[in-house]
């Protein structure tokens, strides 16, 4: 592990394998952690990595993967790649004693995913799915907020990311050769986030509708717990309002607008709060009320801002490079069975014929 000189304290090297949006943005976010820097990238297409090391100042260029697994200067790797190239790349990293960081979702089914932790816990080498929702300071405060028992009991979850895309076979969001589907890449969030804070459900249900390709369009799903429900839905076909709402028997808490990207998280005390809290269309109506709750001294709705700088990848890239640093292999907040519960939700689902 490095040092730097400047000011003696540990941080970790990192390289990026792939060179893709997500990849760029892990570079810019990855200034802003205090225990990580990026000092090299991979890609399959040379001239692809030349440029990238190109545009942030000159990285060093790493051949291969069997060149970053090997390579002594280098202390982990964010694996940014498609999603069906992620299990034989980690499980490459990973035997070689290679911490890895991988975009979500970690991999394309549950088996793969067991058989990852399993060479994890093996190698007593990091791995981690780059959820990074579950790191951010507005989550840190949801997470709290339930712990004091600010709502009272829970009673219900309801939870919706959507994104309408125009469909290309050819796409990453489509096509099944690239691990494609809006559960892989939208629903994953909410059920995660789910996983997170209140652990694995006792059933799941759902059901989802096909694209021309065969992959799911949306999907609705149904986590049951003891006294109370998840209701999850995601989809391609529709902009949803994007909201992960928790009502309590006193009150309900709205994590806002886009909450993948969570920087507001409001309490709402009382039926008028509530329906404030949670108007029916997303953007500017909810900016509207969080300003309102800012200024005004509404009985019953509590505003908790945590913006960020930057895109909000530096907090799990602190989370990963912390827990490397210790030595260990997960992160208690984003452990691998958390990943492998998560992929055991899709695929529980998508084992339903298409509705």
């Amino acid at each position: 592990m490095s040092t730097t000189a400047s000011s003696h304290s540990p941080r970790i090297k990192w390289a990026v394998l792939g060179t893709g949006a997500i990849a760029s943005t892990f570079a810019e976010d990855i200034r802003l952690a205090e225990n990580a820097e990026l000092v090299a990238v991979c890609s399959r297409t040379p001239q692809a990595a030349t440029a990238f090391s190109q545009r942030l100042g000159g990285l060093r260029v790493v051949p291969d993967i069997d060149a970053l697994a090997g390579d002594p200067l280098i202390d982990a790797v964010y694996l940014a790649t498609p999603n069906t190239a992620h299990y034989d790349q980690a499980q490459a990293l990973l035997s070689a004693g290679k911490p890895v960081l991988i975009e979500k979702p970690l991999v394309t089914t549950a088996a793969r995913a067991r058989s990852l932790a399993g060479l994890s816990a093996q190698t007593h080498t990091f791995a981690m799915e780059a959820l990074w929702t579950v790191f951010l300071p507005a989550i840190e405060r949801v997470q709290s907020l339930l712990a004091r028992n600010a709502i009272g009991a829970v009673t219900g979850i309801r939870a919706e990311l959507a994104y309408a895309k125009t469909f290309d076979s050819e796409s990453r969001f489509f096509a099944k050769a690239l691990g494609g589907g809006s559960l892989l890449d939208l629903g994953i969030y909410p059920i995660a986030l789910t996983l997170a804070l209140f652990r694995s459900p006792e059933v799941v249900t759902g059901r989802w509708r096909e694209a021309p390709t065969g992959v799911d369009m949306s999907a609705e799903i149904r986590l049951e717990y003891p006294g109370f429900g998840a209701s999850i839905s995601c989809g391609f076909d529709r902009n949803g309002t994007n909201r992960f709402i928790i009502e309590g028997e006193t009150g309900s808490l709205v994590i806002d607008v886009p909450f993948l990207r969570a920087s507001r998280v409001i309490v709402a005390k009382n039926p008028v709060a509530r329906s404030l809290a949670t108007p029916p269309g997303a953007g500017r109506l909810s900016r509207l009320v969080g300003k309102i709750g800012r200024r005004l001294p509404l009985p019953g709705l509590t505003v908790h801002e945590h913006g960020f700088a930057g895109n909000g990848l530096q907090f799990e890239i602190e989370a990963a490079s912390s827990a490397i640093l210790k030595g260990n292999h997960e992160h208690p907040l984003m452990p691998l069975s958390a990943s492998v519960a998560a992929l055991d939700i899709i695929e529980t689902v998508l084992a339903q014929p298409a509705s």
